[in-house]
């Protein structure tokens, strides 16, 4: 597939995202190979903490864009065909594990096994990786208090590690989107903000020129957001009580991005007490 624009019909918002991106030389591809679609678990208020669920994640998924539009989508498409008849359905993973609306038809056993069985096989298949960040908001907040937004120091850590992923990929100055699910006018604006932030204090040179922020309606029905929001419970979940049996955690495992030994740990995930 290729991604390249012919430098003679560069204009208006090529010629913006020319300025926005001067290292880009004509006839480059107008962004990178690969997307990355962000969601979260949990809230990151350290004032209300929820003792059956206290911790907050932020779940980074990064696609490799061909491979998206050509399997992810079409997948996610068939599997609401499948069930539901159309593809207005919007998959969200508490609506599905309490069978909400429209959901309500897994309450029939033999239905939610069968959906269950075509939702992991999905997302085996799927290739992706991972990289999050879980605040344990009891310890942080005990360590840390409530001088530092848990959403800020977890978007920081994502934001890097989605970076170098995408600098071993040869990705580094290549303009790539970070696509956050919309949480209200104020919420994005201050999500903006703090992204742009990030880029502006960042000591990781290219990071700067490579990620850049969208942020959408969950109407918008996007794929790559909801298989985000099938990842981002699950790890929250394995980081709370390790030994309990986790089937979604055993299927995110393989895709968190690791060290050269393996190891997922500051690679992959980061805890923060």
């Amino acid at each position: 597939m290729s991604w390249a624009v012919s430098p003679d019909s560069a204009s208006g918002p090529e010629q913006a995202a020319r300025a926005r991106w001067p290292g880009r030389s004509p006839g480059e591809p107008r962004f990178g190979d690969y997307v990355v679609y962000v969601d979260e678990s949990g809230d990151h208020s350290l004032t209300q903490i929820n003792p059956d669920y206290p911790v907050f994640v932020l779940a980074f998924c990064i696609f490799h864009v061909p491979t998206y539009v050509g399997q992810i989508v079409p997948d996610v498409e068939r599997l609401k065909f499948k069930y539901f008849g159309h593809d207005m359905v919007v998959l969200h993973e508490m609506d599905i594990r309490k069978s909400k609306p429209p959901f309500d038809i897994l309450r029939d056993s033999a239905v939610r096994g069968e959906f269950m069985t075509d939702l992991n096989d999905l997302l085996i298949r799927a290739p992706f990786a991972v990289t999050a960040s879980v605040i344990l908001k009891e310890q942080y907040l005990e360590r840390r208090g409530e001088s530092t937004n848990p959403y800020h120091v977890a978007l920081e850590f994502g934001l890097e590690r989605v970076f170098l992923h995408l600098q071993t990929l040869g990705q580094r100055g290549r303009p790539t989107r970070v696509i956050f699910e919309s949480r209200g006018k104020k919420e994005d604006a201050d999500l903006e903000l703090e992204f742009r932030r990030i880029m502006d204090r960042t000591s990781m040179q290219g990071m700067a020129s490579t990620l850049d922020f969208l942020c959408v309606s969950k109407q918008a029905n996007s794929s790559g957001l909801q298989v985000a929001d099938m990842v981002a419970r699950p790890i929250g979940l394995h980081v709370l009580r390790p030994e309990q049996e986790n089937r979604a955690w055993d299927i995110i495992f393989p895709k968190l991005r690791k060290s050269a030994r393996g190891d997922i740990h500051g690679y992959g995930l980061k805890i923060h007490y």
